[in-house]
């Protein structure tokens, strides 16, 4: 009797690649949901800002320039970009930013140091930083051994300059000045005067200045009071003293 072959049965592939389907499209859609609900959570959200380092600047103006709120997406926040654009404030010269989860934020500040203080119109006195910025003293006090500025226009670009040059000359070496005056002249556009606690009075440029303020210096701790040039060439000129004005009125 022949054998009768029973033919195998195949395995129904097509109906198993729509479950591995259908399998991974529920998951994407449980995953979708599940981010949705995540984003709309308060765990999502800042709860927290902390500010640290301002000195001329303001809370406000801090949040204000790094575009978070508190009630914001946590994860949206990039801390290069916050960083970018604190450092756009005039006042600030270095910014971090530091995120915590859940919820907090961390903004430290490093801003501009002062180097000079001016009068504004009004007579009110601001403090001038290294990046030429005018900001209200507050209650930051006031550091006496800066020199005050007078008689400089606001868009001046050499006070700017000024600025950047004080800034990098050592506290001990412009402690003695008192008083800064924009003088220009042809040939020196950037031409300045000092005025020392002293009683010296110093003719020098805004370019000359970090160069030649040593040995306005050795002048100041050696010599009497006088008249002190600092351009191309140097030169000290003692101012007459009472004796002298007396025989000269003889």
């Amino acid at each position: 009797m022949p054998k009768t072959r029973v033919p195998s049965l195949k395995e129904d592939k097509p109906v198993k690649k729509m479950s591995r389907k259908i399998t991974a499209i529920l998951v994407l859609l449980f995953a979708a949901l599940l981010a949705v609900i995540f984003f709309r959570s308060s765990i999502s959200r800042i709860t927290d800002i902390q500010i640290q380092g301002e000195k001329y600047s303001t809370r406000e103006e801090v949040l204000d320039a790094s575009g978070i709120r508190v009630g914001g997406q946590f994860f949206a926040v990039s801390e290069n970009g916050v960083e970018a654009a604190l450092k756009k404030l005039n006042t600030v010269e270095e910014a971090s930013v530091q995120k915590k989860f859940p919820g907090h934020v961390t903004i430290t500040v490093q801003e501009f140091p002062a180097v000079a203080y001016e009068l504004d119109n009004g007579g009110a006195l601001k403090a001038i930083l290294s990046s030429g910025a005018a900001v209200d003293v507050g209650d930051s006090g006031i550091a006496v051994e800066k020199p005050i500025l007078t008689n400089w226009k606001a868009d001046d670009p050499n006070k700017v300059k000024l600025c950047k040059a004080l800034a990098e000359i050592p506290g001990e070496l412009t402690g003695d000045i008192s008083e800064i005056v924009p003088s220009p002249t042809l040939s020196f556009p950037d031409r300045i005067k000092l005025y020392t606690r002293s009683h010296f009075e110093v003719i020098t440029a805004v370019s000359l200045l970090k160069d030649k303020v040593e040995y306005l210096n050795q002048i100041i701790e050696t010599e009497q009071p006088g008249l002190i040039k600092m351009l191309e060439a140097d030169s000290y000129v003692p101012f007459p003293t009472d004796t002298e004005n007396d025989n000269k009125e003889e």
